[in-house]
């Protein structure tokens, strides 16, 4: 599966975005997918993670409460919706799919990338 991100831009604190994440082939349905996101000089690091059916969410305790994570099969796209925003959320956010339908919460385990999408958060 082929990820494509979108979505990401400039907010100030307390704001909100919301990124997309096109996919194509007719195998998305069946994946976990997840978001991930990479600051500057950091390690990339799980964000929020749905299962195939949606039926399984998980999200970093750094973002739960604030951040809502969707999927909407008919159109092969993923959502990460990003509110009340803070600076230390600034980073790189990368979409990916998983190997399996269970939500993907560890990089070693994604089975392809979205190119990232750069959301910089002004206090």
């Amino acid at each position: 599966v082929q990820l494509q991100a979108s979505g990401g831009g400039l907010a100030q604190a307390g704001g909100s975005l919301r990124l997309s994440c096109a996919a194509s082939g007719r195998t998305f349905s069946t994946y976990g997918m997840g978001w991930f996101r990479q600051a500057a000089g950091q390690e990339r690091d799980f964000v929020a993670g749905i299962s195939w059916d949606g039926g399984s969410i998980a999200y970093a305790d750094s973002v739960k409460g604030r951040f809502v994570i969707s999927r909407d099969t008919r159109k092969n796209i993923l959502y990460l919706q990003l509110n009340s925003l803070k600076p230390e959320d600034t980073a790189v956010y990368y979409c990916a799919a998983g190997q399996s339908g269970t939500p993907v919460i560890v990089a070693r385990l994604v089975r392809s990338w979205g190119q990232g999408t750069q959301v910089t958060v002004s206090s």
